[in-house]
């Protein structure tokens, strides 16, 4: 009858249950023997050419050799024994293995904010639902189909986005399975007994090449937009109007929910212009200011930009420009030169208290009903968009379309000064509830 084995003698080449094991336990010329947690082809553990056990570990050709090794080919290598290589080897593995850890939880973290996003896509998918299902109700009859045609475009957008996230969270949880099977066999390695198991295992774990890409870029966006809407109210009679003029409202509430916290940079502020201490107001001085040197400034124009700048993503951001006839709002990339769209600079100036231009190589008047007190400006980078609007009269000013930002942009704003422009612009806190 077989028994288990409970420990492989490495001198006598040979697995020893309890009962057999007893000698080894009691006979003192036994007892020096070498025991081991049992294991099988314990003859892999004699060098084939000397016949004797492998208990060092050659570092020049990186293998396991016997003493008389050492005497002979290996005679001038690096040698030690296989007991100093293996503790040496467990301290890189415990390196490898905290790597795997800590690229586990990445992934893990990456999972949770695409979970996270495709949460408030639908968010978005149901507000603006319900928003279109507002207009398109008041409408006549001839108008359902378009209504029926936009809620499917947005709920295909949606379904697009799901199916996205649905495949991004697939490939990392196949990357998490995969971290953890390797993450468990490092653990296992680095608490073997078995020395030569170890070396001879160790290149294959620790060296293949994790089946991990870069995640840090990836996330999941949706473009859901109102403009299905427009174009289908834009075709109605007279008679629809009124319900027409509700859909910038609706837009730019949405446009809101990506409001960002501005603050002016002072290291970049022209000496005549004066920040305020919190860095959310603005003035312009009649004399220039002693400012200490930097790369920064803007010693040519009355310019001043924003601390944070966005390269991804949407932002938005309002300011109340209430007694001013002077200045310049937008965004601008770091380190512009000319004052145009084409060098980094998307601005809407405002001069002689009620004339608006849109800052191009050409300049475009802007025709509006009424001056704006507060202005918000929008920026979406992945449609290359600048959009302006009138807050409270919750109307649409302009936009600079087609554009491509390949750098950081920065919230921009400029000043001049007069004897009626001693009021300052005002970065102001975003009102949700508008």
């Amino acid at each position: 009858m077989k028994r288990k084995a409970l420990k492989s003698c490495l001198v006598c080449q040979t697995s020893y249950c309890k009962t057999h094991l007893e000698p080894h336990q009691i006979a003192p010329p036994l007892k020096r023997h070498k025991l081991i947690d049992p294991v099988e082809n314990l003859e892999d553990r004699i060098c084939t050419k000397y016949d004797r056990l492998l208990e060092l570990f050659c570092r020049t050709d990186q293998t396991c050799v016997c003493q008389f090794c050492t005497e002979g080919d290996h005679k001038t290598h690096d040698t030690v024994p296989i007991e100093e290589e293996c503790g040496e080897r467990k301290a890189q593995l415990g390196k490898t293995e905290a790597k795997v850890q800590q690229i586990i939880q990445e992934r893990l973290k990456k999972v949770k904010e695409i979970k996270l996003s495709v949460d408030l896509s639908q968010r978005d998918a149901e507000r603006e639902i319900a928003e279109s299902v507002h207009v398109f109700t008041a409408l006549a009859l001839s108008i359902e189909k378009s209504q029926a045609e936009h809620i499917e475009v947005i709920e295909e957008k949606q379904k697009a986005v799901e199916r996205q996230a649905e495949g991004f969270i697939k490939e990392l949880e196949q990357e998490i399975t995969e971290l953890k099977r390797r993450s468990t066999d490092l653990k296992q390695l680095s608490h073997t007994e078995d020395h030569l198991q170890l070396l001879q295992s160790f290149l294959s774990i620790v060296c293949t090449p994790q089946p991990t890409k870069d995640w840090s870029e990836i996330s999941v966006h949706s473009d859901l937009c109102v403009g299905t809407v427009r174009k289908a109210v834009s075709q109605l009679e007279e008679t629809l109007n009124k319900e027409m003029e509700k859909l910038p409202e609706v837009k730019l509430k949405r446009i809101q929910q990506y409001a960002v916290d501005v603050t002016l940079d002072p290291h970049t502020s022209h000496p005549e212009l004066i920040l305020s201490e919190d860095g959310k107001q603005l003035r312009c001085g009649d004399t220039p200011r002693n400012l200490p040197p930097n790369l920064k400034r803007f010693d040519r124009h009355r310019f001043v930009l924003g601390k944070d700048g966005f390269s991804s993503g949407r932002f938005y951001y309002e300011v109340t420009d209430k007694g001013k006839t002077r200045w310049n709002l937008g965004v601008a990339r770091e380190g512009f030169i000319t004052l145009s769209p084409e060098h980094g600079l998307w601005t809407v100036i405002l001069r002689d208290g009620n004339v608006y231009h849109a800052f191009t190589s050409h300049s475009i008047l802007l025709y509006l009903r009424k001056k704006p007190q507060k202005v918000g400006v929008f920026v979406d980078n992945e449609e290359g968009q600048v959009s302006f609007y009138d807050v409270e009269a919750k109307s649409h000013i302009y936009s600079f379309t087609g554009c491509a930002f390949t750098e950081k942009l920065y919230p921009h704003f400029s000043l001049s000064y007069n004897g009626q422009n001693s009021a300052p612009l005002i970065i102001s806190p975003v009102n949700h509830t508008h």
